[in-house]
Parts: C-alpha cells; structure tokens; sequence
C-alpha cells in the first residue's frame, strides 16, 4: 500500500496513515470500524485507501442521502452495514423564531466553544428558519447538557428521526475561465475578479480554504476536484482542466455553489 503516498499531497499522508490503520484492523479483527464525520475529500481517500483490501468494502452516510460531511464503515466483505451502525443523531434546533434568527456561523461557533472537534457533528442544515444538526450519537448527552444558547439566543434541541432530516443539494454553477496557473492566489483571482493581492492577503490572513483546511500559503498548487473556499465569497469547486489558449493560459471549467 505505500504507492498510495504517490496520489496525494504530502499534508494528507498523516491521515492515509490513521485510514490504513484502520483498515488493519478491520482485516485483523474481522469486525466494522466506524470514523468519526469526513469531509468530501477524506472521504476519497478512505475509498481509494479501502480499494487496496480485496477482502475490506467501505460505505459513508451523514445522517440523510444529500449530507456532505460523512461518517464512514469499513467492514469485511461478507458484513451487510445497516443504517445504526454509522451512530448518528438528529437535532431540531427549537428557538424563538419570531424574534431572533440563527446562522450556520453562529451554531458552528457554539459547538467549537464547547470544546466539540469539527469531525464530532456533521453537517448543519437548514431550511428557511427551520435548522438541524447532525451529531456522533456517542457526543448526544455531552452536547445537549451543554448547549442551551446560541450566541445570546436560548435554544433548545429536540431529537428527531433521521428521516425527518432537512434534504439540502448541493448545486454548482458552472463557468469556464483561464487563469495563469493553478496557484491559489491566481485561481480565486479569476473566480472572484480579485485583484491578485486582495486574493493573496485572504489566503495569508487565513481565510481561505482548499478541500475543507485552511491553507495560508498563495502559491499552494490546486487540482481539478479541489472545493476552494474563500470568507465571505462563497465555495468554487475546479471542474475540469482543458488544456492551454494559444497565450499559455490555462482553461478550466469551474463551479460556483449556488
């Protein structure tokens, strides 16, 4: 398996080394692993780490079938998974509607206050002013005796099932550009209409993230599937390379989070 190393950037080489773990020891025990929540990028490389055990499968759900954060079950290939083995809980976040509103900001903000690690919850959905909360089952009593405000509004969360869950798609907007390179500071650059420098100082005001981490460095080189996301500019995803124009540059389709 050390010639998966040769796929992935060097930042991702710890976590290859906890998913390779795992899938040990899943073969060596012959029982299911459960993960805590992945983001989408983590979550390929677990498939591709997985792809390497002829005798291993894994499978990822969120808490619905649109979630993007996931928690994923490698398990011998004779095991059939079922809905409770992934141990994912469903809140309703119950709070004055009439008087107060709430923001996914605001809610991931109080959930990091109380000490929860992002891959503890999933994703926080909301439809209108309607929100939900998925969380690791295991961090269900944890959270609901220390979570009674948001900011300065008193909430309360209420246990729903998980078919009860808000189904938010992700959409993209696609568009074709050209851009330099594949550098980060070029690529959000092209996408926003930035000039280079108001790209350069988000990414070195920490402000910018590839595939879900944060990275600070503007020359950081991008690939086709990475998610860039940028503070207050929303999420582009790069779609497709299509070779050069006839002035060197670059050509790709990327997508903008609708």
């Amino acid at each position: 398996m050390e010639g998966i190393y040769q796929h992935f950037r060097e930042e991702e080489f710890p976590f290859i080394d906890q998913m390779l773990s795992l899938a040990v020891q899943v073969e060596d025990e012959y029982a299911p692993r459960l993960t805590y929540f992945l983001d989408p990028r983590q979550c390929f490389i677990l498939e591709t780490v997985v792809g390497g055990y002829a005798n291993l499968r894994v499978s990822f759900f969120g808490g619905s079938q649109v979630t993007e954060r996931k928690r994923a079950l490698i398990y011998p290939d004779y095991y059939t998974p079922e809905l409770q083995d992934y141990e994912i809980t469903l809140f309703h976040i119950r709070y004055p509607v009439k008087f107060t509103t709430l923001t996914h900001p605001k809610i991931l903000g109080t959930l990091m206050s109380l000490g929860l690690k992002r891959e503890l919850f999933g994703d926080i959905v909301n439809s209108g002013d309607e929100w939900q909360l998925f969380l690791a089952a295991e961090m269900k009593d944890f959270v609901t005796g220390q979570l009674d405000k948001i900011g300065k509004v008193h909430v309360m969360l209420e246990e729903v099932p998980l078919d009860r869950a808000i189904l938010v798609d992700l959409v993209w907007e696609e568009m074709g550009t050209t851009v330099s390179s594949m550098r980060l500071d070029a690529l959000l650059s092209s996408a926003h209409n930035l000039s280079r420098q108001k790209a350069k100082q988000l990414i070195t005001a920490g402000l910018v993230k590839v595939n879900w981490k944060t990275v600070e460095n503007p020359d950081f080189e991008c690939e086709e599937e990475d998610i860039l996301s940028a503070r207050g500019y929303g999420r582009i995803k790069i779609l497709a390379r299509h070779g050069k124009t006839k002035k060197d540059k670059i050509r790709l389709e990327i997508g903008f989070l609708k």
